[in-house]
């Protein structure tokens, strides 16, 4: 067989004109073009991919935050609260101090009362013992004593829980029974 221009011809014609060379470009164009928008929509996904793992970054980042501020916070509890502990443990042996001082000074004055009641006691059981030695002895003078002012004759007289001593009546010259009770006659 034989090629002859008009074969040439028409075979260049057919594959330009009857649109199959026009066809194989537009295939490879199209092929072309969903490779990039496969591309373009991967590129897409990637994005978000990433734009997903940045927020999630972003979050992380700020619950990280937070802790570290929560951490911050207790931090300074705990610094306070050392502070608190030192201060009251200051305070404390400073109370106990106080304690002791007036434990001290309660003893002190319980045993300066002990002796001072003991010492009372003493002087008391002491005045009791005069007062009834003077007891004894006005009981012993009683016959001694005359309730008028000048008397030469002794007469008993009365005194009084107060002091005072009762007066007695002049007797009679005959009547010599107040000298001696026991005399009846």
């Amino acid at each position: 067989m034989e090629i002859t221009f008009d074969s040439i011809i028409g075979i260049l014609s057919l594959l330009f004109g009857g649109g199959a060379l026009g066809g194989i470009f537009t295939w490879r164009w199209q092929r072309a073009k969903a490779r990039a928008e496969a591309k373009q929509a991967e590129v897409e996904v990637k994005e978000k991919e990433a734009e997903a793992k940045a927020a999630e970054i972003d979050m992380a980042q700020k619950v990280q935050d937070t802790y570290q501020q929560i951490l911050d916070d207790k931090q300074k509890e705990v610094e306070d609260n050392h502070r608190l502990i030192a201060e009251l443990r200051e305070d404390r042996d400073h109370y106990k101090q106080g304690y002791v001082e007036f434990r001290d000074q309660l003893d002190k004055l319980q045993k300066e009362f002990r002796d001072f009641r003991n010492e009372t006691e003493e002087q008391r059981t002491q005045m009791k013992r005069d007062i009834a030695r003077n007891g004894r002895i006005v009981e012993c003078m009683r016959p001694f004593l005359c309730g008028r002012e000048g008397c030469a004759i002794r007469v008993p007289v009365t005194i009084s829980p107060q002091g005072e001593i009762e007066k007695t009546k002049r007797p009679d010259s005959q009547d010599v029974s107040y000298l001696d009770p026991y005399n009846e006659g």
